[in-house]
This record gives structure tokens, sequence and C-alpha cells, in this order.
């Protein structure tokens, strides 16, 4: 019967330390995610804006915001770099930076293009491999992309590219909230 209960403690202790470092973690991004809004409903889509990137800028620079519009960017990569459109807080995207030097690394994101068969196959042992968020585009040049995002809050929010280097050297446009 000791036998039984030790085998269940270690079990258990084994399901909590799961619980610890992979659904609280996923349960914290997630909160957050939604503090900054959602994945817009193409359906209800109240305002378009096209948005320019180049080099290490954007244009345009800021972007005047409703709470509760949804609206579709359309997003054109006029740069020689590939090039992130990210919707998030400076906190968040300080820690996105981490995952996009990943990309780097794994030389999945080069200079000019993404390797999007390298990126596929990574992703399956690292998600965060994949750039599969619903908060940002991640386009090579003379490329465009869409982006449907629902701004359910006043939180104070960023437009930026967290391709490495490019943050630091301002590619960020403000999203004010009016």
């Amino acid at each position: 019967m000791k036998k039984i209960v030790d085998i269940l403690r270690f079990k258990m202790k084994k399901i909590l330390t799961l619980f610890i470092f992979i659904l609280i973690p996923s349960i914290s991004i997630a909160g957050s995610m939604s503090m900054i809004g959602e994945k817009g409903d193409p359906a209800k889509v109240d305002r378009v804006i096209k948005v320019k990137m180049y080099d290490n800028y954007f244009e345009p620079k800021e972007f005047q915001i409703k709470k509760d519009q949804t609206i579709k960017f359309i997003v054109f990569n006029y740069g020689n770099s590939v090039h992130e459109f990210n919707i998030a807080t400076k906190k968040m995207h300080l820690h996105h930076q981490k995952e996009m030097m990943k990309l780097v690394e794994k030389e999945i994101l080069l200079a000019d293009k993404i390797d999007h068969k390298k990126m596929k196959e990574m992703s399956k042992d690292d998600h965060s491999l994949s750039h599969s968020h619903s908060n940002s585009v991640l386009i090579e040049p003379n490329k465009s992309a869409e982006l449907i995002w629902k701004f359910s809050s006043d939180t104070k929010l960023e437009a930026a590219c967290n391709v490495p280097g490019h943050y630091e050297t301002g590619m960020v446009a403000n999203i004010n909230s009016i």
C-alpha cells in the first residue's frame, strides 16, 4: 500500500510541475493578449488602414483608434529587408524580440526572406518558431499582408517591427486611443 501511495505522490508532483511550467505561463500570455484586444472578425471591419513599411520606419507613424473598433490593416513592405507589423504593448514587444532572435539564430529569418519550410519543420519542436500570432504579420520585401484586429481596450499600444535591431532604430508606430 505504501508503494502505491508513493507512486501516486510522484505522479501528482509530475502533474503539478507540468501545470506550473506549461499551463500557468499559457494562461498569463493569453491574459496579456486579451488585454490588448483580439483577432478581428472580417465581417465586422469598421475601418481599413494602409501601412507602408520601409527599412526601419512605418508610414503612418501613428494610428488613431477608438476602443471596440475593428481595423483591417493592409501592410506593404517597400523595404529591402523582412519586416514585422506587430500590435502589442512595449513590454510584449520586448518579450517577443527574444522569439524573433531565435528565428534569426535558427536561420529561419534571413535579411531579405523567410525560410518557410524550415520554419514549419522546426516549429514542430518549438512552437515559438512558427510566428503564428493573430496580432502580427511577418512580411518579405515587396510583399503585403493583412491583419484584422479588434481594439477592445484603452491599453497603450504600439505597432512595431521586432526583427532584431529594427525596434531599436525606431521602427515603431504609436497606437493612440481616442
